[in-house]
């Protein structure tokens, strides 16, 4: 018989998990599912966590990379992720019940992207090709924005009038490196205009404080998350930068018992799109090695909410 793990504090990090948007997109696929039932097609996946997107399929949903997937007239669904205004053209035309589910956070910088575009700016988007999100905004104004992943791009800009440049961002970015790339925008374009407020959005900062809380007292830190979630990538990121040992775990199945070896203290926390059930299965997994204490460090408390998503036939 194995010895037990020498007893562990556990840090748990808080805020962790799914936010307002990420519960709002997968509540109106299981309504959705619960009231016609399947097969419903949703585009792209809802959320970035494979969990969450196997239990939907098992109760119907058929998630679909394009639209030619999809039959006309059909009900589809956008992922909490947003979708280009030629995507939502082609639904259209295509007879389509479009339900809707972009998360409104990710619909502000939507409307950012175009008006900045209409009063004639070049619009500098931060974020990383090839993510759905930065695909849905780069289509709002595909003729006037250009996308900047790093501060080694912000040298290669070209725009039309330096005195006519706006930035915008993704949501789910490192807020420490976003902060980096915007100042090496602004130094470069003096006239640099950005939103109003922030676009990374509340969920993806706080749950960067929180890491930050305990990454410096952990002796590991452990990231509950899909290799897809943006925002679960840059806590792994975030932590390493902070010289914490770090791995994203997609479950508890993926911890493995050397990465414990010499650890007393594990930090404990989750991307956005991660079900809660899965850290506590993560705590219920480290406490089967050996005894371990569980405190929780809240930095924030979120009350944010968004309004339900309805479509025909939902209940008012």
């Amino acid at each position: 018989m194995t010895d037990p793990d020498p007893p562990r504090r556990i840090l748990l990090a808080a805020p962790r998990s799914f936010c307002a948007g990420v519960e709002r997109a997968i509540d109106v696929v299981r309504d959705l599912l619960a009231e016609r039932g399947g097969p419903l097609h949703v585009r792209k996946q809802i959320v970035h966590n494979a969990h969450v997107v196997a239990e939907l399929e098992a109760a119907g949903a058929v998630f679909v990379d394009e639209l030619d997937e999809v039959p006309d007239g059909a009900t589809v669904v956008f992922s909490a992720h947003g979708v280009s205004p030629a995507v939502r053209e082609a639904a259209e035309d295509r007879g389509m019940e479009v339900v809707d589910a972009t998360c409104p956070l990710v619909a502000k910088v939507h409307v950012e992207a175009r008006r900045f575009a209409a009063r004639g700016d070049t619009v500098v988007l931060v974020g990383h090709a090839g993510h759905e999100e930065v695909e849905g905004t780069l289509g709002e104004a595909p003729g006037s924005t250009v996308l900047v992943e790093s501060v080694e791009d912000v040298a290669t800009v070209r725009v039309a009038d330096p005195e006519r440049v706006s930035y915008l961002t993704q949501t789910t970015l490192s807020v420490h490196e976003t902060a980096e790339i915007v100042a090496a925008l602004r130094a470069r374009f003096p006239a640099l205009r950005g939103p109003a407020g922030a676009d990374i959005c509340y969920a993806t900062t706080n749950r960067q404080d929180a890491l930050a809380a305990i990454a410096d007292d952990a002796d590991l830190v452990l990231v509950v998350g899909s290799a897809n979630s943006s925002n679960s990538v840059r806590l792994v990121e975030l932590a390493r930068r902070a010289g914490t040992p770090a791995h994203l775990v997609e479950d508890a199945s993926a911890i493995e018992q050397a990465w414990l070896e010499g650890v007393g203290v594990v930090g404990l926390t989750a991307g956005a799109s991660a079900p809660p059930g899965l850290v506590d299965a993560v705590v219920r997994s480290l406490r089967a090695r050996g005894e371990i204490t569980v405190r929780e460090v809240r930095v924030a408390r979120e009350t944010v909410r968004f309004q339900p998503i309805r479509f025909a036939g939902a209940a008012r």
